[in-house]
């Protein structure tokens, strides 16, 4: 008879010891958006540190830096999205995708309002800007290491978000100052209108640790269908955008954020029906990898024949 041999647990762990990556699913293209995201938030903070209130080039640098933030977020949504498509979600990058989110939607965000707003207010209490500033990052840890904890329990948010997501956080930080600095290009240095910020910075702290659901739309995929006439219309929208990016996009980009962080307080509220349209939910479509099911098990009928049962 012949035996497998056996590995003892500390050949095992030598084994995994001196390969580690074996054990790990590194998948390229949801790495490489996930890499992309980290490195637009780096670039962020450079602009960040190196913008001068003083200088006359600072809104342009403030800019620049905001266009990376907003870039980063467009680098999350597709690497998630392609990760569940291709059936490429590993823990791995999971815990890849949060390190990335932290820097660019947590330590980006948190340095812009500091230096733009909070090094002013408290020019002879600097801790007390950094502590406000600082607040945000560490709600924003927090509710990466909530949704990480839950993925690895197994009981990860399906459809929903628990707390309002950090990069939604970030995108409408980032919006916001954006339309500010639309609104009053000029005075935006001292202007009276940036001291909204800190404010709403604190308020998305709360938001992002608060048990509110919010729709993740992983409903919508390559399969989803719409009528001809909203395809039309997004068609128009995009087009749009491109255009006239410069004029529509400081308008648009902080109603969009700001309507999803509206969205998770009133829909409760809203019917069944409405829910679906603006989700995109849809019980009776297929997803893109559907689950087999068992087969079922054979009925057996039974026959009488001459009284007897067979």
């Amino acid at each position: 008879m012949n035996e497998e041999p056996f590995e003892a647990p500390e050949e095992a762990g030598e084994a995994l010891a001196r390969h580690p990556n074996r054990q790990l699913k590194l998948y390229f293209l949801p790495n490489l958006l996930t890499g992309a995201n980290l490195f637009c938030g780096f670039v962020a903070l450079t602009k960040i540190v190196e913008a001068d209130a003083s200088a006359a080039n600072f809104t342009a640098t403030i800019r620049h830096a905001l266009f990376f933030i907003l870039l980063a977020c467009i680098f999350d949504l597709l690497d998630g999205r392609l990760a569940r498509w291709g059936g490429l979600e590993s823990a791995f990058g999971r815990e890849f995708d949060s390190l990335a989110d932290l820097i660019s939607f947590g330590v980006a965000p948190a340095f812009l309002v500091h230096r733009i707003v909070l090094r002013d207010v408290f020019v002879h209490y600097q801790e007390l800007g950094w502590f406000i500033a600082s607040i945000y990052l560490i709600c924003g840890a927090l509710r990466l290491a909530r949704f990480n904890c839950l993925a690895e329990s197994g009981a990860a948010e399906n459809k929903d978000f628990i707390g309002f997501p950090i990069p939604a956080a970030a995108g409408l930080v980032a919006s916001l100052t954006l339309f500010l600095m639309w609104l009053d290009d000029r005075n935006f240095p001292k202007g009276s209108w940036r001291y909204v910020l800190p404010v709403i910075l604190i308020f998305l702290s709360w938001m992002m640790i608060s048990e509110v659901p919010y729709p993740s739309f992983k409903n919508i995929n390559l399969r989803t269908r719409k009528p001809f006439a909203i395809l039309v219309l997004s068609l128009l929208f995009v087009g749009a955008l491109l255009v006239w990016r410069e004029k529509i996009l400081p308008l648009v980009l902080p109603c969009l954020f700001t309507a999803y962080l509206v969205y998770g307080f009133i829909r409760p509220k809203i019917s069944r029906r409405w829910r679906r349209q603006i989700e995109q939910e849809d019980p009776e479509e297929e997803s893109d990898f559907p689950e087999k099911k068992p087969p079922k098990p054979p009925r057996w009928r039974a026959r009488r024949i001459s009284g007897k049962r067979l």
